[in-house]
């Protein structure tokens, strides 16, 4: 079964599962135990030792995975301190008197998720605190605030050339100079930038479908949940600054934390540190500083009392114990999935084919990046197995048919991931939401969806044309089409704007 198409049955078992059960937790479990199986040929025991050696202690052991969980507990330690220091309720009173309408939140929510760029488990965390509150002012629902987060994270973070995201990208590419090809692929990044257009239209035309339709219908009859700010004295003394003042310090020193862990400090340039930097530890090291300023900061204010900032490191780590649990089982399902030679036999396919494509081979390419993305949850690894392969089918040959391909891979990377239930950034957008995981996933699948079927036809388009001014136009106009046509079939009344 290793290096076949039995590799990917597993992810897809427990993808399915998941969807139809609506449970990730016993659906995850139970891929990991087949993949277990498989390895093992079928040997109980077997298939024990490697779940256990090879798939949990192993992702748990594992230095990034564990600088991402301790990222999580310290956001949402961070999360609870503002909560109780009344620091996100006047947030959202103050959003109420300047934000007029959930139209207006929801443009607000986009903007900062494209202003917080540089990493999309801290663009997916950071906004959701910030916008939870105003949110729930608005009566937006929380998969409909999931959707916003989770669709600038990875998009706008795949578009922009100081990112981890960049800098996983160009890591990938052997010969050229990565951070060149990257920039002159982002016209051509048809997923991240429709995906981006699409949520505006989204939002601006008041339009739902699928399941979201139905949420944001229950949202906007609910507000019991506003009269709920009143029942704590603490929330009385909060005021704006209690929120905005800790986000702009973790916002600097999560920055400040990626770029010197790729040497900024010892001399490399700005653009070089980021290339270099270790996504993971800067976190880490950003939010901690973070944290120990804020309960610092909160307590002079006596806004909350020292007995309640520590309460709320356990109470933070409480709250972040479902992300974690989704995201270890998933780290663990795709570690099955890499045992069994799951890239070995995609990239077996790509390379035996790639010559024969043609024209039609950003497309394919797209696909397949969806396809491996959905399947083992994530998007660097797509990367890591894809574009080597981009790279030395087109280099020398064709320049701007490799820029196209790589910007096909990248799509497909971020469209497979976005649609993903064991996705970690899927993960961090329902967490960052406050949103049940699996009601994320199948509320923003006919979303996702419809972007990539756009994607796809304008990648087809690409293959022939090759170029960016031509196709921009064209997905642009596809999906003001496909909006217009929601619109006539779904549209809402003014009552839900």
């Amino acid at each position: 079964m290793v290096g076949t198409f039995w590799a990917l049955v597993p992810p897809l078992v427990a993808i399915i599962l998941a969807l139809i059960t609506k449970e990730v937790y016993s659906s995850l479990f139970i891929g990991i135990v087949i993949g277990g199986f498989f390895f093992a040929s079928g040997s109980p025991v077997g298939a024990m030792n490697h779940v256990i050696s090879d798939g949990f202690v192993s992702v748990l052991s594992d230095s990034w995975n564990v600088g991402i969980l301790i990222f999580l507990v310290l956001l949402g330690a961070m999360v609870c301190l503002l909560n109780k220091a009344g620091g996100s309720a006047a947030f959202g009173k103050w959003a109420m008197t300047h934000i007029k309408s959930r139209v207006g939140a929801q443009l607000v929510t986009i903007l900062l998720g494209c202003i917080i760029f540089v990493d999309d488990y801290f663009n997916c965390l950071t906004v959701g605190s910030v916008m939870s509150p105003v949110a729930r002012e608005h009566n937006i629902s929380r998969a409909k605030l999931a959707y916003l987060i989770d669709s600038t994270a990875a998009p706008i973070c795949i578009i922009a050339p100081i990112s981890s995201w960049a800098a996983a990208v160009t890591g990938f590419v052997d010969g050229t100079d990565g951070l060149t090809l990257f920039i002159s692929a982002i016209p051509y990044n048809f997923y991240a930038l429709f995906t981006l257009v699409f949520m505006i239209g989204i939002v601006v035309t008041r339009v739902d479908y699928g399941p979201m339709a139905r949420d944001e219908r229950e949202a906007i009859a609910e507000i019991l949940e506003k009269k709920e700010e009143a029942k704590d004295e603490n929330l009385a003394k909060g005021k704006v600054i209690d929120l905005i003042l800790p986000i702009v310090v973790l916002i600097v020193a999560c920055v400040c934390g990626m770029i010197y862990t790729g040497g900024f400090f010892s001399g490399e340039s700005f653009v070089s540190a980021f290339a270099n930097s270790d996504a993971s530890v800067g976190l880490v090291i950003g939010s901690s500083i973070a944290v120990i300023i804020t309960i610092i900061f909160l307590l002079a204010r006596r806004v909350i009392s020292f007995k309640d900032s520590m309460s709320s490191l356990v109470e933070g780590f409480n709250a972040m114990v479902p992300a974690i649990l989704i995201l270890t089982f998933a780290w663990t399902l795709k570690a099955m999935t890499d045992s069994l030679g799951a890239k070995e036999f995609v990239s077996g396919i790509v390379q035996s084919n790639a010559q024969g494509f043609a024209f039609l081979l950003p497309a394919i390419i797209f696909v397949i990046a969806c396809f491996l993305a959905f399947s083992t949850g994530t998007s660097w690894g797509t990367f890591g197995i894809l574009i080597p392969i981009v790279v030395s089918v087109f280099q020398g040959t064709d320049p701007q048919m490799m820029i196209i391909s790589i910007s096909a891979c990248m799509a497909g990377a971020v469209c497979g991931d976005h649609c993903s239930p064991i996705s970690d950034t899927t993960i961090m957008a329902s967490a960052g939401a406050q949103c049940d995981h699996v009601e994320h996933v199948s509320t923003q699948l006919p979303y996702a969806i419809t972007v990539a079927a756009i994607s796809f036809i304008t990648y087809i388009l690409a293959g022939i044309v090759k170029s960016a001014v031509i196709c921009l136009p064209f997905g642009i106009i596809l999906v003001a089409l496909t909006l217009f046509v929601m619109k006539k079939r779904f549209g809402r009344n003014e009552s839900a704007a």
